[in-house]
């Protein structure tokens, strides 16, 4: 377990440490909503070095975790078709789907490629005009104008054997579901910093005033999140529900007014079902009307498809923060990165993944590593 001397400023660590433990004088329980701001807290230990009043709840904030099992079910039909190329990023590759996954395809002869950017997908598209080019487009609003240029370079080139399988989610409409749950514990959130730096913060003041929660806009790395914790703290001691920017050196209020246009010409608001979570109105995109010849859905026909999840899994309470997920009882056992039954357990941003790789085993605490109890910093 990597602590906190370990940082690229330790003594800014210790003095954000002990002004947190400092000001808190009450339990408080925040969100973070990024898969990537999980595994550095878990990598780090910065959970284990807040006071113990304080709880960090793991969100649904892995794009490959909560893409449902019936969008993952089309992937593999289609990537099932003879004369198809199924392009995707490698995280999708191990995610089950109702028996298989993308691997499984690949080795029964299909057409299954490991691309690192959508544009990749065009590119071979154009070079195998004869082949069907998919590219499984998932994602929070960060990877949506990527994709919305693959699409808009597709039709821009004239390569008509191009198509996009689209499963996008967005952040906002997530917030509200968690909050509006009846086993909702989230008095505060951490919000995704490369989310707001395309999407800015303006859906945020709506969100804190209705629930009345801190909204502070944190980054990555340990310093960033330890000061996003800072300023959560702060304000929920005095009663306040702001939103804060404290990543600015990557977010402005404003976001990016460039990949903004990309997305609203490509893309329109939907519904979108969210796997372990359920249905959440408004909280997705797809291929607006405009762009509908470039929908993989629509051309490969795979409206009927049957799914079946795991009975064993509990990935969708860990994706809803209601269990940690040491506390699953096929943690670890039946569920391992190599049997996944759930991809919170094989996503590089999965919550079960961060757990077991950095040996948070068993009854919540880390077995590899107990919480250091004589200093605050290590």
């Amino acid at each position: 377990m990597r602590y906190i001397d370990e940082f690229h400023d330790p003594e800014l660590a210790r003095r954000l440490l002990a002004e947190i433990h400092a000001t808190t004088t009450r339990p408080w329980a925040l969100m973070e909503v990024c898969g990537g701001q999980t595994h550095s807290i878990i990598r780090h230990g910065i959970d284990q070095l807040l006071p113990r009043e304080i709880e960090l709840i793991h969100g649904p904030g892995c794009p490959v975790c909560v893409t449902p099992l019936e969008m993952i079910d089309k992937a593999l039909e289609i990537a099932s078709r003879p004369g198809v190329v199924f392009c995707s990023f490698g995280d999708m590759l191990r995610v089950p789907g109702t028996g298989r996954d993308l691997f499984r395809v690949r080795s029964a002869g299909g057409d299954v490629r490991v691309v690192y950017s959508p544009l990749d997908a065009v590119d071979i598209a154009r070079r195998e005009p004869d082949r069907q080019v998919v590219f499984f487009g998932i994602g929070f609003e960060t990877t949506a104008p990527a994709n919305a240029m693959a699409v808009h370079t597709a039709r821009r080139l004239g390569i008509p054997n191009f198509s996009l399988l689209v499963s996008h989610v967005r952040v906002p409409p997530a917030i509200e579901a968690v909050m509006e749950s009846p086993a909702c514990r989230v008095q505060a959130f951490l919000a995704a910093g490369h989310v707001c730096s395309v999407m800015g913060t303006g859906e945020y003041p709506r969100l804190a005033a209705r629930h009345r929660v801190p909204i502070v806009v944190t980054g990555f790395e340990p310093l960033d999140i330890l000061e996003g914790v800072r300023r959560t703290v702060h304000q929920l001691e005095r009663g306040e529900h702001r939103v804060e920017n404290a990543y600015p050196r990557a977010v402005r209020d404003e976001g990016n007014p460039a990949a903004l246009r990309m997305i609203e010409e490509v893309f329109e608001v939907t519904d979108r079902a969210w796997r372990g979570i359920g249905l959440i109105p408004d909280s997705g995109w797809r291929l607006s009307d405009a762009f509908a010849d470039y929908d993989a859905e629509r051309r490969f026909e795979v409206g009927d498809v049957r799914t079946r999840e795991s009975a064993e899994c509990r990935s969708g309470e860990v994706l809803q923060g209601l269990i940690k997920p040491n506390e699953c009882a096929a943690f670890g056992t039946t569920c391992t990165p190599r049997t996944p039954l759930g991809a919170t357990m094989v996503s590089s941003e999965g919550a079960c993944a961060a757990y077991h790789l950095y040996r948070r085993l068993g009854g919540g605490s880390a077995e590899a590593a107990p919480r250091k109890e004589t200093s605050p910093v290590g």
